[in-house]
C-alpha cells in the first residue's frame, strides 16, 4: 500500500468544549453542539475510524487491518490486535476535571484499561495552564482531607504553557487542561478516566457529574510530584519516548530537506502548523494520517510546518 491513509473525524460533544476546532483547523463541525474532542484515528467498539479517501473509501480502520495486518502494521501484527493509539483533538474552552488513569498494574482489578497520553500544545490563550502531578509534598491523606473540605486545588501543580510546549501524562499521573488550551493528544487506545473532582460543575445534561473517588484513590501516584513540559527548539526534538509510543516533532521549511520514511512499521503523522506534502497529496494543519509499514513515504512542504511523528507502537 503506496499512499497515506485519511480517516474522517468524530465530533464529541463535552461540557467543557466550544467551536474553535472551526477557526483553528477549519474542521466543519455539527452544528448546535460543543464540542470538545476529535477523534481523528480510533480503533474502538464504540467509535471506529471510517476512511475518507482513496481505494478503500469506506472501509473501517478495523476491517483494514484484518483484511492487511502486515500490509499496515507489519510483519507478525495480530490481526484481532486493535490499533495501539487514538489520536485527538482538543478544544478546552473551559477548565476539565481533575482526573486520573489507572496504571496497567491497576486496571484490571477495577474493569478499566491502562491510558498514557501525550499533550501538544498547538495553541493557547496567553493565560493558559495545565494541571499535572502533585505539589511537592503532597500526601494522600492531606489529599483526602482537602478533597473533603473542597480545597483540593491547593494539592496539585498548575503551570502556565505556552505554544508547542508538550508533556506526557502517564498512568497514574493526576491531571487536568485549563480553558485556553488547543492540544493534540496522542494516547493509548483506551477510554478509562476516573475523576477526581470537576470544580462544582454540572454536565450537559444539567446534572453533576459522576465521581469516581475510590477508584482515583488506588491509581493516583503518590510520589509524582511537579513534572515539568517539553519545550522543544527548532528543528527535530523528542517529545516523548514511553513504552506505549514514541513522539517527535519536526520543523519543515522550504529548504529543508524531505523527511524520509522507510518502511517496516506503521507511523502517524500529523500536522500541528503550515500544511506538508505526502506522496503530491497536501496534508492541511489538523490532519493526521497514517502511513503504512509496507511503504517509504517523504514528507516536504512549500512553506513554514510542523509535523507530529508517532512511532514505536508496534
Amino acid at each position: 500500500m503506496s499512499n497515506p491513509i485519511y480517516f474522517k473525524p468524530i465530533y464529541q460533544e463535552r461540557v467543557w468544549g466550544g467551536r474553535n476546532l472551526e477557526e483553528a483547523l477549519g474542521r466543519k463541525l455539527p452544528k448546535g453542539e460543543v464540542i470538545g474532542e476529535s477523534w481523528d484515528v480510533v480503533d474502538r467498539p464504540e467509535a471506529m475510524s471510517v476512511i475518507d479517501k482513496g481505494d478503500f473509501a469506506g472501509k473501517s480502520l478495523r476491517e483494514l487491518i484484518e483484511d492487511r495486518p502486515e500490509e499496515i502494521m507489519g510483519e507478525g501484527y495480530d490481526s484481532s490486535r486493535p490499533f495501539p493509539i487514538l489520536v485527538k483533538w482538543l478544544d478546552c474552552s473551559d477548565r476539565l476535571s481533575l482526573q486520573v488513569h489507572p496504571p496497567a498494574e491497576v486496571a484490571p482489578a477495577l474493569g478499566g484499561e491502562p491510558k498514557t497520553e501525550n499533550w501538544y500544545i498547538a495553541d493557547c490563550q496567553p493565560d493558559a495552564s495545565l494541571i499535572v502531578g502533585l505539589k511537592n509534598g503532597v500526601t494522600r491523606d492531606e489529599f483526602k482531607r482537602r478533597l473533603g473540605e473542597g480545597t483540593l486545588e491547593e494539592c496539585v501543580h498548575r503551570f502556565p504553557v505556552s505554544s508547542g510546549e508538550s508533556i506526557l501524562v502517564e498512568s497514574g499521573r493526576i491531571h487536568a487542561i485549563d480553558a485556553g488550551n488547543l492540544i493534540l493528544e496522542i494516547q493509548q487506545n483506551s477510554d478509562t478516566t476516573y475523576r477526581v473532582y470537576d470544580w462544582g460543575r454540572v454536565g450537559l445534561d444539567g446534572s453533576p457529574r459522576q465521581l469516581h473517588l475510590e477508584e482515583s484513590l488506588k491509581c493516583i501516584d503518590w510520589n509524582d510530584f511537579e513534572p515539568e513540559a517539553v519545550c522543544p527548539g527548532p528543528g527535530e526534538s523528542l517529545l516523548a519516548d514511553c513504552r506505549e509510543f514514541r513522539l517527535r516533532k519536526v520543523d519543515l521549511g522550504v529548504s529543508s530537506n524531505p523527511v524520509a520514511f522507510k518502511g517496516g512499521e506503521p507511523r502517524l503523522v500529523s500536522v500541528t502548523a503550515g500544511s506538508v506534502q505526502i506522496s503530491g497529496k497536501t496534508m492541511a494543519n489538523g490532519a493526521t494520517v497514517l502511513l503504512p509499514a509496507s511503504s517509504s513515504f517523504e514528507v516536504t512542504a512549500s512553506d513554514e510546518a510542523t509535523i507530529l511523528v508517532t512511532d514505536r507502537f508496534v
